[in-house]
């Protein structure tokens, strides 16, 4: 066993019990400190104090323990190197091969509720990081271990081996700096809060884990991986669970997320048809198959191929109105057992749980530019009637009322610049993306045809001419809901007036760009 000598010191005890007393077993010799020392020998397990091979006591309440030429000579002396050998024997330093240690709990610790500042530095970790950093930096000799869950896959190689193999102790070595990277990151963001700053401190730690490798990008030409955000507990796309169908793709999970959060928004069954991130269909029913079926028949040429979310469990009538439809893959809090076993029997079909929709999440909303990125809240608000002003002669009713609440959820969702068409509680119509504001007026109310005569329009931001207004008018459109701020508002208003439109303000712009 070429590994002679570990010093195991942990604040996360799981397996360790298990994985020293095959070490020992092994015949190696183990050093440790003062909490995993009684840990072990508690076990049976033959442990040596740290305090006994650096002839120093513990002091400063443990703050000082293994900050020691003992320790630090033994982990990073380089065994081949002729100087370090004889230093070594100079000052009676053993090496110390393997290095087990994993730090104080400073992130669960400020997870607490009405934790004091004092008690959050007192579980900064200072001798861990010290001695997993010179392990790491001396891995071609050390093996450093962080994680519990590389317990197995080690006395594996050692039963196998008699050693860890060079590459492995590399890859530990990776895994333990990324550790102390990130601990360090999780401290210096709890400072920055303490000095109060905010949501947008003068740097950004953000650590992400790789959930799958991806096919490709959005083109073939392009690779592409998921991450997940760590430590982050919101509910989402990153943390769904895929329960059926084949892997998802890049452009799947930039559509997920969209419909997930458009269906978010709403308190009564909802559903949504998503294409490249703009929602083709949107429906609100009395259940969910109702729904669907509202939100399908928005748009049926559009739907094909789409990406489908939902806000209630799907049941087994929705399944039946899903299965008609070649779909990329459906998103919603849960599925009862007959909805399951329908869906599953179309073999490609992706189904995906995404527990406890909500919104009101606190997450901000990163986009990346060349060299940089820009970070932002993400847009949560939601406004109800109360909050909005009518500016027209014309007053919309209380059904106008709920049409004009489904179309400005929707309208949040749509690439600027924005139009939604919508009636009896499903949009008829939506312009996405376009150059100017007419331009995506026409595209609505073109699919919308027939349909946009009493029913009601949502512009993501505010109406610059009246000429929105008049083309609106000519379709037939009751209601319009807009945020208002124009220095030609006035223009607008009187525009509405001239047709017997009603018009509503919200005071909230929603561009999504």
């Amino acid at each position: 066993m070429n590994i002679k000598r570990a010093l195991i010191s942990v604040s996360d005890k799981t397996g360790i019990v298990e994985f020293a007393q095959q070490l020992h077993q092994y015949g190696v010799e183990i050093i440790s400190t003062g909490g995993t020392m009684k840990t072990l020998r508690e076990a049976g397990i033959p442990v040596k104090y740290v305090s006994d091979i650096t002839g120093f006591p513990e002091i400063m309440d443990g703050r000082v323990k293994t900050l020691n030429p003992y320790i630090h000579g033994g982990i990073l002396a380089v065994r081949d190197n002729k100087a370090h050998v004889e230093a070594m024997e100079k000052h009676h330093i053993s090496a110390i091969d393997m290095v087990v240690v994993n730090l104080y709990p400073f992130r669960q610790t400020i997870e607490r509720p009405n934790v004091s500042l004092e008690d959050a530095v007192e579980n900064i970790d200072i001798g861990g990081p010290a001695m997993i950093r010179a392990a790491s930096k001396n891995f071609q000799y050390v093996t450093v271990v962080v994680n519990p869950a590389r317990y197995g896959d080690i006395l594996k190689q050692l039963a196998q081996e008699n050693d860890i193999l060079p590459a492995y102790r590399m890859a530990l070595a990776k895994e333990a700096f990324h550790h102390t990277a990130e601990y360090d990151a999780c401290i210096a963001t709890y400072l920055a809060g303490q000095l109060g700053e905010g949501a947008f401190p003068d740097t950004v730690h953000v650590v992400y884990e790789k959930v799958q490798p991806l096919r490709y990008g959005e083109n073939p030409q392009q690779q592409a991986a998921f991450y997940r955000e760590k430590h982050v507990a919101a509910v989402g796309v990153a943390n769904a669970q895929q329960l059926h169908g084949k892997e998802l793709s890049f452009n799947n999970i930039v559509d997920i997320e969209s419909a997930y959060n458009i269906v978010a928004e709403f308190e009564k069954p909802a559903a949504t048809i998503i294409k490249h991130t703009n929602p083709c269909g949107t429906g609100v029913g009395i259940d969910l198959a109702e729904a669907y079926a509202k939100a399908y028949q928005a748009d049926p040429v559009s739907a094909y191929g789409g990406i489908i979310g939902l806000n209630r469990d799907v049941d087994v009538a929705t399944a039946v109105q899903i299965s008609k439809l070649f779909a990329e893959a459906v998103v919603a809090p849960g599925y009862t057992k007959d909805a399951l076993d329908l869906l599953t029997k179309k073999q490609n079909l992706r189904l995906l749980v995404a527990e406890k929709l909500q919104t009101g999440s606190k997450q901000v909303d990163i986009k990346t530019v060349s060299g940089g990125m820009l970070v932002q809240d993400k847009d949560t608000v939601v406004e109800s009637c109360h909050d909005m002003k009518v500016v027209t002669k014309t007053q919309p009713t209380t059904k106008e009322w709920e049409e004009l609440l489904l179309a400005w959820k929707v309208v949040k969702h749509v690439k600027s610049n924005a139009i939604v068409i919508a009636n009896d509680n499903q949009t008829l119509g939506v312009g996405a993306g376009q150059m100017n504001r007419v331009g995506a007026a026409a595209i609505a109310l073109e699919q919308a045809g027939a349909k946009a005569f009493g029913a009601v329009m949502a512009s993501d931001a505010f109406l610059p001419f009246r000429d929105t207004v008049d083309t609106a008018a000519k379709a037939g459109i009751k209601v319009i809901i807009q945020p208002g701020g124009s220095v030609r508002d006035q223009e607008s208003i009187e525009a509405a007036d001239e047709h017997g439109i009603a018009m509503v303000f919200t005071g909230t712009r929603h561009f999504k760009h």
